[in-house]
C-alpha cells in the first residue's frame, strides 16, 4: 500500500507564483463596478470555481454592505453574472502571462514518475480557460498527466470533492488513501478533505501567502519565516494533514505517509 497519484491545484501551485492572475481582475472589476474591494477579500474564496468566487465576494459583510451604500440595493443573480461576464473578459486576455512553472514544480513532478506516481490535477478556471493555461504551461515544460475543470462536472468546483474522484478514476487508483492532494489555499484543502485523500498545503508561491516571487525574496530571512509560519498556520486551522514550504519536499514527504500506509 502506497501513494499511486498526487493531484496538484494550477495556480499558485504549479504555475503563477503567489496566485496573481485571477486575483487582479477580481480587484478590477470590482473597482470597475465602484465598489472597491481590498486584496485580502479578494483572495478568500480562492480556488473556487471563479463565479462562485465573485458570489462569495459579494456576500462578505463589508462588500454586500458597500454594493447596497453604492447601488442602493441588494446584489441580484444577474450583477453576479455580469461581473463573472467581465472577469471572464479580462481574465482570457492576461491569462497566458501567468503560466511560468513555479520553482521546483518540474524536477519534482520528474521524481515522482520516475517513482511510479501518476500526476493529476484540478483547478478553479473553466475549461476554456485552462485551454490556455495548459497550452503555455505545456510549452515551458509542466504538464500533468490528467486535468479536470469545474466545466467537465457540471460546474461542482471546490468544496466540492468531483474533481478529484474523477482523476481518481481516469488515473486508476484503488482507493482515495493513496492519493495526495496539493494546493495553495483553503478550497483545496476542503476539497481534499471532502474527497478522504491526504490534503497538503504549499507555502511559498501560494495564494494564502500573497506575494509575488521577488516580494518573497526581498524579505528578511526573519520576515520569510513569519509569512511561512502565518500560513501554515492557515493550512493547519483548515484540516490538513500537512504541509510544505515548496514542492522540493514533497517526495520525503510521500515517503512519510507511504510509511503510515504499511
Amino acid at each position: 500500500m502506497k501513494i499511486e497519484a498526487v493531484i496538484f491545484d494550477w495556480a499558485g501551485t504549479a504555475v503563477d507564483f503567489g496566485c496573481f492572475a485571477p486575483v487582479n481582475v477580481f480587484l478590477t472589476i470590482f473597482e470597475d463596478a465602484g465598489v472597491a474591494v481590498t486584496l485580502e477579500e479578494a483572495r478568500k474564496p480562492m480556488g473556487m470555481l471563479k463565479i462562485d468566487h465573485i458570489r462569495t465576494m459579494l456576500e462578505m459583510p463589508r462588500v454586500s454592505e458597500e454594493w447596497a451604500r453604492v447601488y442602493g440595493r441588494s446584489f441580484t443573480e444577474q450583477d453576479v453574472q455580469a461581473l463573472y461576464s467581465q472577469f471572464e473578459t479580462k481574465l482570457m486576455a492576461s491569462l497566458a502571462k501567468y503560466t511560468d512553472p513555479i520553482p521546483h514544480v518540474k524536477e519534482t513532478v520528474q521524481q515522482l514518475r520516475q517513482a511510479g506516481i501518476r500526476i493529476g490535477s484540478t483547478t478553479g478556471y473553466t475549461a476554456a480557460m485552462m485551454e490556455v493555461v495548459t497550452h503555455h504551461a505545456a510549452e515551458k515544460g509542466y504538464k500533468p498527466d490528467f486535468l479536470v475543470t469545474p466545466t467537465d462536472i457540471g460546474d461542482k468546483g471546490r468544496p466540492y470533492p468531483y474533481m478529484i474522484f474523477r482523476n481518481i478514476e481516469e488515473l486508476g487508483v484503488k482507493a482515495t488513501k493513496q492519493v495526495v492532494k496539493v494546493g495553495d489555499t483553503t478550497s483545496d484543502i476542503q476539497e481534499a478533505l471532502n474527497a478522504g485523500v491526504w490534503a497538503v498545503g504549499v507555502i511559498v508561491g501560494s495564494s494564502e501567502m500573497g506575494l509575488t516571487e521577488q516580494e518573497f525574496k526581498s524579505l528578511s530571512d526573519e520576515e520569510q519565516q513569519a509569512v511561512i509560519e502565518k500560513t501554515k498556520a492557515i493550512f493547519e486551522q483548515t484540516g490538513a494533514h500537512y504541509t510544505i514550504q515548496t514542492m522540493r519536499e514533497l517526495p520525503a514527504l510521500i515517503e512519510t505517509i507511504n510509511a503510515r500506509l504499511v
